[in-house]
């Protein structure tokens, strides 16, 4: 989540670099940087960021896995071997 009192410009982020770095990498909460009042870019630090792509990562792994079981369940599914023989000729692969 977003804190709200942690919105800045990017010119002040620029003139204070070290001390936001160190509050980000401490707070562990993303920053909102303004270009002309507006929200221009969101900048937190590596390690929540990372942890961010995991979860996006294993979110849509999850939801591929039940849209997967939804279509075996209405039976729109295909034998295994008709799938590697579609695979085989779309990638060129031989045995």
């Amino acid at each position: 989540m977003i804190d709200l009192r942690e919105i800045r410009s990017v010119t002040e982020f620029q003139r204070n670099i070290k001390e936001y770095v160190g509050k980000l990498q401490e707070g562990k909460s993303p920053m909102v940087l303004t270009l002309n009042g507006r929200a221009a870019l969101v900048v937190q630090d590596a390690e929540s960021y990372q942890q961010l792509m995991d979860r996006l990562e294993k979110a849509e792994t999850l939801a591929a896995i039940e849209r997967g079981i939804k279509q075996a369940e209405a039976g729109q599914s295909i034998p295994l071997e008709e799938a590697e023989r579609r695979l085989r000729k779309k990638h060129g692969f031989s045995r």
